[in-house]
């Protein structure tokens, strides 16, 4: 049976940071691979990101001890994410200049999942994990994330004019969390105030659930073949970037209640 120190090494934050990362690197080739069969694959380009997510992990895999794999996964993740959101933008916006070109353009803001995933898995091996500055960068990345999520379900509810009132959710949410994530990030939080955090994470999760249901629900009622209406029809797998990002948010929060937990016991 493993000892309580095994237990205590498997389960340290900084390790459930990297299980975080391992599983979204890998999952990110199964969304890329869908976001792009939309167009078939059109540019060439467009498998770049999906052959980085298969090779990421077994890289990861390989070297989950050392610090070379995690930095040279995590800056080709930050190449990955910030030549994708140029490409992106490029679609159309630099030729419209146009909130209109954001709005129907290939989603500007997707690709940055991989420079977050990058920024964390190098923060992971380059910040002092007994330092407060940690959970900070822990907290900074899940805020930008929640941040780019804020404009993403703007802008994809803008596409049908937030048709049902449920469409706003997303938007509050993200925006709520948000606010609180930065207060927690950048003053000496209470638990009490920590605790109000959860809350908002939980409702996020809960609602990015929720998102999940709602547009299974209406691709799978489309009139078009279910191929088709989960192809081209509402991202089924964009509500869950709300319960994944709080998650990550979560892993800071946990860290910044065990210190003050310390902290106290001192």
């Amino acid at each position: 049976m493993p000892s309580r120190e095994f237990w205590n090494k498997t389960l340290s934050r900084p390790n459930v940071l990297e299980y975080f990362v391992f599983l979204n690197v890998s999952f990110l080739a199964v969304d890329i691979y869908i976001a792009h069969s939309i167009n078939n694959f059109a540019h060439w380009a467009e498998w770049i990101p999906f052959y980085f997510s298969v090779a990421a992990p077994f890289i990861l895999l390989a070297g989950w001890n050392g610090k070379s794999a995690g930095y040279a996964v995590g800056f080709g993740s930050i190449f990955v994410g910030i030549a994708g959101f140029i490409l992106h933008l490029e679609s159309q916006f630099f030729a419209f200049y146009s909130v209109k070109s954001l709005v129907y353009t290939a989603p500007f803001v997707a690709p940055l999942a991989y420079a977050g995933i990058g920024f964390l898995l190098v923060m992971n091996r380059m910040v002092d994990f007994e330092s407060r500055d940690w959970s900070r960068w822990v907290l900074f990345l899940a805020m930008g994330g929640i941040l780019g999520n804020f404009v993403l379900a703007l802008c994809d509810h803008a596409q049908n004019g937030f048709y049902s009132a449920w469409e706003w959710t997303p938007v509050f949410v993200s925006a709520l969390a948000v606010g609180f994530i930065a207060m927690a990030m950048v003053e000496k939080p209470t638990i009490v105030f920590l605790k109000i955090c959860c809350g908002i994470l939980v409702a996020s999760i809960a609602i990015g659930l929720i998102g999940f249901g709602l547009h299974f629900e209406a691709n799978w009622n489309s009139p078009y073949s279910v191929r088709d209406s989960f192809l081209y029809g509402a991202p089924i797998l964009t509500p869950m970037l709300l319960p994944n990002l709080a998650l990550l948010a979560g892993i800071g929060i946990w860290d910044m209640i065990v210190r003050i937990q310390k902290s106290k016991a001192n």
